[in-house]
């Protein structure tokens, strides 16, 4: 049995979360109710959690937020276990192996429900979030947490970049409203995180 919680509903949708992995990663389960289908937010580790997650919630693909180790660990399993995994170009070379690469603005269909694919680069180059239309969700990997940026000190990674992509991508698009679901920790709002936009340009990551 799952032993994912489930940490937002409507009528639509539910989105169930499970911890997982030595750097705790979240892992998200995006499921239309009235399909009983899901998709998966990051493979990352404990591959027979999340097997067992995405059997008993109607996984049929995955998405990958970025290609950094600790969010790919269990790609290998689910592909083997048939469920389809996407990632965009740039940071395709990091996985394993992967079925389909992303487009910005590609938007996958789970059931009845709609999740569009932002590409928003600055943690990685191929760092994406992901948006539910009719819903105020963002799944932002680690491109914002509670705090500011996500880390741009790794290959690849670029603060001003990151800043663009929260800026143009994030902040101006969305309601003040919307929530949204890191890559590690806890939720936050757009509202509540974009007042202290200055302060990350100023401290520099």
């Amino acid at each position: 049995m799952s032993d994912s919680e489930i940490v937002w509903s409507s009528a639509a949708l539910e989105v169930h979360r499970v911890v997982v992995g030595p750097v705790a990663n979240n892992v998200y389960v995006l499921r239309c109710r009235r399909s009983g289908t899901g998709l998966l937010i990051d493979a990352a580790n404990e591959h027979e959690r999340l097997l067992a997650l995405a059997g008993s919630l109607g996984v049929t693909q995955v998405v990958e937020t970025h290609g950094h180790w600790d969010h790919i660990g269990a790609v290998s399993q689910v592909r083997e276990a048939g469920i389809s995994v996407y990632v965009r170009s740039e940071d395709a070379h990091l996985l394993p192996s992967y079925d389909q690469l992303l487009d910005d603005e590609h938007v996958l269909e789970v059931g009845e429900l709609r999740c569009r694919v932002i590409h928003t680069p600055g943690h990685t180059p191929g760092s994406l979030c992901l948006s539910v239309d009719e819903a105020p969700l963002l799944f932002t990997g680690d491109t914002l947490f509670p705090g500011g940026p996500g880390a741009t000190h790794f290959d690849g990674g670029d603060f001003p970049t990151i800043l663009t992509s929260i800026e143009d991508r994030l902040i101006r698009p969305f309601s003040p409203d919307t929530l949204i679901w890191p890559g590690h920790g806890a939720p936050s709002t757009l509202g509540t995180e974009s007042p202290h936009f200055d302060e990350w340009v100023a401290r520099g990551w």
